[in-house]
C-alpha cells in the first residue's frame, strides 16, 4: 500500500465532493458514525440522515461564500496505530474573486478497513485556527 498515493486519492475525492457540493462523494470519504468537531459545535453522525443533513449546512455555507478554490496548503500523517492514521491538513477557502474566506487546521483520524490493504475512512475531524496546527511524522502532497 502506498499511503502518500492513497492519501492524496481520498482528500482528491474530498476536495472535489466540496467544490462540486456532491453529497455522495462527501459521504464516501466518511465512516458511519462520525463526529466532527468545530470551535461551535460537536455533531455525532450516527447515519446517511444525519450526515446529509450536516452537509447540507456545510455546503450552503460554502455556496454562499461563492468558494471556488480550495487548497491543501499543509499536509502531513503517521500512523496512530496498525489500522489507523492520523492526518493534520492546512486549508485556505478561496471566493470567486480569489480572496481568502477562511482559513483552518483539521485533524483527521482515518480508519483502515481490516479486510483490505488500502487507507479507510475518516472517522472524526477536529478543526482548529490555522496557528494550531501540528506537523505530522510525514509529509505529503494533495495535488
Amino acid at each position: 500500500m502506498n499511503v502518500e498515493h492513497e492519501l492524496n486519492e481520498l482528500f482528491t475525492r474530498y476536495i472535489n465532493a466540496f467544490k462540486a457540493y456532491d453529497m455522495a462523494a462527501a459521504l464516501s470519504c466518511y465512516h458511519l458514525p462520525c463526529t466532527l468537531h468545530t470551535p461551535e459545535k460537536i455533531a455525532y453522525l450516527q447515519n446517511e440522515e444525519q450526515f446529509k443533513q450536516e452537509f447540507i449546512d456545510i455546503f450552503t455555507i460554502l455556496k454562499h461564500a461563492n468558494i471556488s478554490r480550495i487548497v491543501a496548503d499543509k499536509s502531513s500523517y503517521q500512523y496512530c496505530q496498525k489500522n489507523t492514521l492520523d492526518v493534520c491538513i492546512n486549508w485556505l477557502f478561496y471566493d470567486e474573486n480569489n480572496e481568502l474566506f477562511t482559513d483552518f487546521s483539521a485533524f483527521y483520524h482515518i480508519a483502515n478497513d481490516e479486510s483490505s490493504e488500502s487507507i479507510g475512512k475518516i472517522v472524526s475531524v477536529v478543526s482548529h485556527e490555522i496557528e494550531n496546527a501540528i506537523e505530522l511524522a510525514q509529509p505529503f502532497k494533495i495535488t
